[in-house]
């Protein structure tokens, strides 16, 4: 494994931690951290139940903390690492906050913002997918299933 593709991992894993912090409130499962130069500077789950809040998205809780870190708007030099595709309100926030890049783990292939259009993000976003897709996705399943059971 190259040097990028073990950095993503150890992020994704990182975001993965947060999935699961999700699962364990009943909460849909995304997770994400916010990185920059190397470090995690926020951290985020979905929250949605809890707050009662359809905007308390895993990105949009990692945002407003990394930018209260940082002390200002823009994250054009960190990179969201999100355990799913964001969806369009995530990627609008991201388009904002001038993400330098997007990590994510699974499709979202009913909601990711993919599916209307990749103009949704910052154009110079580098947006990177598939990145252990396996775990992030299995961990989506087993909430659905736990909620159909």
């Amino acid at each position: 494994m190259n040097e990028k593709a073990e950095k993503h991992t150890r992020f994704m894993r990182e975001a993965l931690k947060e999935a699961q912090r999700a699962f364990e409130l009943d909460e849909v499962p995304v997770g994400a951290v916010v990185v920059c130069q190397g470090r995690v500077i926020a951290r985020g789950h979905n929250l949605t139940e809890r707050l009662g809040d359809p905007t308390a998205h895993a990105e949009m809780q990692a945002f407003t903390a990394a930018t209260n870190f940082l002390g200002g708007k823009y994250l054009d030099q960190c990179t969201l690492y999100v355990t799913v595709e964001p969806c369009p309100m995530c990627a609008g926030g991201g388009y904002w906050t001038q993400l330098g890049g997007i990590v994510f783990g699974t499709r979202d292939e009913k909601r990711g913002f993919l599916r209307f259009s990749k103009e949704l993000i910052h154009p110079k976003t580098v947006l990177t997918g598939g990145v252990l897709e396996d775990e992030c996705a299995e961990l989506m399943r087993a909430f659905f299933r736990k909620k159909r059971n």
